[in-house]
């Protein structure tokens, strides 16, 4: 495995003419950062992994200071999963300028994390745009676990760049909580109640595959929730290939953020 840290020294050890598979990471590595590398490894010569904690992403200052950071713990694990290379840039080799740190996206996907994030999606494409730049990949791997961010990514780049997205399943652990580096910041007492809302959500789901009319109980499925002493942001359901409000028995996903003790969580079904 090789480490770089400069664009320089990227351009020189890479090949980009050859097949190469791309996982941006902002570091914190967990099992589902695995699963992309190994789909990558699986359809690619080469896997390029990315460890960037992108400022201009956090809505909220003192969220980018506390987001886990343990880059010696995240480089055995890369060892160990035999990566070919792995890139680690300074914020200055990322953005030469403010005005490279946000790209603007349109008010009808200012919802869910768009609206209540604001400026998060338009820093992670901001990110994205400058990594593509450089690292010149055939295909890049995203987890469903952020699933509006992979849909506004794949969106941006369609005309701009060759890079495919791979879309890979979320990864859950055995109580259904999909895994995030978010999750290190828990404590243990946490875990249950995260793993409760994931399994109320994933019931909600079947019962509404089962019978379209129980959307109705979205409300009692949220007051449960919340009777917990879980913070809430949004619990939508949407259509999941153009995010609007137009949903049938195929077509709909269920979206919730929320908070417990200050930490953001994310889940999808």
């Amino acid at each position: 495995m090789i480490i770089i840290k400069s664009i320089n020294k990227l351009e020189k050890e890479v090949n980009f003419k050859a097949n190469i598979g791309f996982v941006p990471t902002m570091g914190a590595l967990h099992k589902g950062h695995l699963s992309l590398i190994e789909s990558s490894k699986k359809k690619c010569q080469k896997t390029l992994v990315s460890i960037f904690v992108n400022p201009s992403q956090f809505n909220r200052k003192n969220d980018y200071k506390k987001y886990p950071k343990n880059i010696s713990k995240d480089i055995k694990i890369l060892k160990k999963a035999k990566i070919d290379y792995v890139f680690i840039p300074q914020k200055n080799e990322i953005f030469k300028t403010k005005k490279e740190m946000k790209i603007k996206i349109s008010s009808k996907d200012k919802i869910l994390c768009g609206k209540f994030r604001v400026g998060h999606f338009e820093g992670v494409l901001g990110v994205i745009n400058q990594l593509l730049k450089i690292i010149k990949a055939k295909y890049m791997f995203l987890g469903e676990k952020d699933y509006q961010q992979v849909y506004l990514i794949k969106k941006f780049i369609k005309n701009k760049f060759s890079t495919k997205v791979v879309k890979c399943k979320t990864i859950r652990d055995r109580n259904s909580l999909p895994y995030s580096s978010r999750n290190f910041l828990l404590k243990k007492s946490s875990f249950f109640k995260a793993s409760e809302v994931s399994n109320k959500i994933k019931k909600f789901k079947y019962l509404v595959k089962k019978n379209f009319k129980n959307i109705n109980k979205l409300k009692k499925i949220k007051k449960d929730i919340t009777k917990s002493g879980i913070d809430i942001e949004y619990l939508e359901i949407r259509n999941k290939f153009n995010f609007t409000n137009n949903i049938n028995k195929k077509n709909f996903k269920i979206f919730i953020a929320y908070y417990i003790n200050n930490v953001r969580l994310i889940d999808n079904y």
